[in-house]
């Protein structure tokens, strides 16, 4: 029902009429000091592609890269009882895994849910009229560099923590229950990639008021001290010409519409007419959930940022 052409969070599969299974994979290397908040972070990574579908996640198998020798074997014990406690956590079932001999640690899962097939949220669900609405703050990939560099604060680093370990769980049964046909989660390719892929998917074009998009602490103070990742390059490569950002945004502003997120917020297109209620229903677990702009009418851009 759902393959790779529209650039979804996830695959599915129909086994009936009455049911679908909903499959994801992802891992990626280690964004913060603390390994048992990697392993956290990573598992909740993982399972929001199946959330941001509208899906109910089951399964996991754990994808481990990690060396023999040089590290210490305690810290992948500590990245993956994070992992196993946060799927516990969440009712999905760790069934297996596959790990490598790799001198660059990486961590993640492979996810299996379940999904009504009359109610899957994709990238294709964007209309007209919609409003779009994000559950939670960008700045991630600039406080994870941020960290590296030793210029992050321990405030600024706990607060992007705990909103990379925000659920997209909640979010998944709100779209559910309104309905939603437009949503995806805001990861590797940024805020505006993303957008980008859910507007081309949708055939519209998706108005961003940059004002109104909720920031992380600290996050465009790091942006404007050059604490960027090499992904700013490439999400701005990716989503190429197609993009219109009017002159008056703040530079600043703008390298973090291009930062790559780790376990983002969704991204949500409702209709006009239900979207403040479902912000509501929302901000009862991501009280920085926003709405950030509108669909229109397919023009000379996908993407449109302007104030």
């Amino acid at each position: 029902m759902v393959g790779f052409d529209k650039a979804d969070d996830a695959g599915v599969y129909r086994l009936r009429d009455d049911l679908a299974i909903v499959q994801t994979v992802d891992f990626f290397t280690p964004i913060v000091d603390d390994p048992y908040d990697y392993g956290r972070i990573a598992a909740l990574n993982s399972i929001n592609d199946v959330w941001a579908m509208a899906g109910t996640p089951l399964t996991a198998l754990a994808i481990t890269c990690f060396p023999k020798k040089g590290v210490d074997p305690a810290i992948l014990a500590e990245i993956m009882r994070g992992g196993l406690e946060t799927l516990n956590k969440y009712g999905v079932t760790l069934i297996g895994g596959h790990s490598v001999d790799n001198e660059q640690i990486m961590f993640g899962y492979s996810v299996t849910g379940i999904i009504d097939p009359a109610k899957i949220a994709t990238n294709a669900g964007a209309r007209p009229g919609d409003l779009i609405i994000l559950t939670k703050p960008i700045g991630t990939g600039v406080i994870s560099t941020g960290i590296k560099f030793g210029k992050a604060s321990a405030e600024v680093a706990a607060a992007s923590v705990a909103t990379m370990l925000a659920a997209g769980k909640y979010a998944a049964e709100a779209m559910r229950d309104f309905g939603v046909e437009g949503a995806t989660d805001v990861t590797g390719f940024s805020l505006l990639g993303h957008a980008w892929e859910m507007a081309r998917a949708s055939n519209v074009t998706i108005l961003i008021e940059p004002g109104s998009v909720p920031l992380l602490d600290g996050a465009l103070e790091l942006a404007a001290a050059g604490m960027l990742t090499s992904g700013d390059k490439t999400n701005r490569a990716y989503v190429g010409e197609d993009i219109e950002i009017a002159e008056s945004v703040d530079e600043n502003l703008r390298k973090l519409f291009y930062d790559p997120q780790t376990a983002g917020g969704m991204l949500i297109a409702i209709a006009a007419d239900r979207s403040h209620d479902l912000l509501d229903r929302l901000k009862e677990n991501y009280p920085n959930a926003r709405m950030i702009g509108r669909v229109a009418e397919r023009a000379g851009h996908s993407i449109v940022v302007d104030k």
